[in-house]
């Protein structure tokens, strides 16, 4: 068994994730403020394009988490050590407010934008909902989609050979939650994307900003512990898995039982 190349130092890995949350931002929330005519589809587009192509730029440098809900579930499911799993968040956090500055500040020169009554693609219910949903809904749905999405990162990823082609389900995956939750609430599942807008915007975002940090987590632990229930329906067989891939760096080829 031949070993896999050494994972980059963390530093560098915690780097590649504050670059690709800030460029999901960009291109997500970018898409949602600089062009709305394109609607939910567009929208959901944008995301899962962004989360596409990063998932094969910076995949083999930090496995692409860019969203602190997926780290959890990593750590969750043991895919990454604690200490490697605070800087990922702390890096994601930083990146989704760099990256809500660009997006700001290009939005900015338009002479008819208001930050105010413009918003910056923060999410919210009720008057901040753009369908009128509650905040029962905004739970219920951030609840389950955060937990899909996790589910299917760790599905797509637990083996070698769909190292390859995981970006796609995974990409796939935030187009679904964002066609079903944008006119909900804006679609999180990604406490650092609605972290950095909400705090650049305040008022409204910002106070409704715990939900879309909480529940994504919550349903992180979720979805990770059913992937957990559901891939031991395989009888426990051996399964050897090797980084990196679009979600989860290790130092060296392993051996895992799922």
């Amino acid at each position: 068994m031949s070993a896999a190349p050494a994972q980059p130092a963390l530093p560098i890995r915690a780097l590649a994730e504050f670059l690709g949350t800030a460029l999901l931002v960009v291109g997500g929330v970018g898409t949602a403020v600089a062009a709305p005519d394109t609607g939910t589809v567009g929208i959901a587009l944008a995301f899962g394009l962004s989360l596409l192509v990063l998932a094969y730029t910076i995949g083999p440098v930090s496995g692409c988490h860019i969203n602190p809900a997926v780290t959890l579930g990593a750590l969750v499911a043991k895919r990454i050590e604690p200490v490697a799993a605070g800087a990922y968040v702390v890096a994601q956090v930083l990146g989704g407010l760099a990256g809500a500055g660009v997006v700001l500040g290009f939005r900015s020169a338009d002479p008819t934008f208001d930050l105010a009554a413009d918003g910056l693609g923060t999410n919210g219910w009720g008057e901040a909902s753009t369908g009128g949903y509650g905040i029962g809904a905004a739970i219920v749905v951030e609840l389950v989609l955060t937990a899909l999405l996790v589910m299917v990162v760790l599905a797509a990823t637990a083996r070698t050979s769909n190292a390859a082609v995981a970006g796609i389900p995974i990409g796939l995956a935030l187009v679904v939650a964002h066609l079903v939750a944008v006119p909900v609430d804006g679609t999180s599942v990604n406490p650092a994307r609605s972290l950095g807008p909400a705090l650049l915007s305040g008022g409204t975002a910002l106070s409704q900003v715990w939900l879309f940090v909480v529940v994504p987590l919550v349903g992180a632990v979720v979805g990770a512990v059913l992937h957990r229930v559901l891939w031991s329906a395989d009888g426990g067989h051996a399964v050897t898995t090797a980084t990196p891939d679009p979600t989860t760096p290790a130092a060296t080829e392993r051996t895992a039982r799922h």
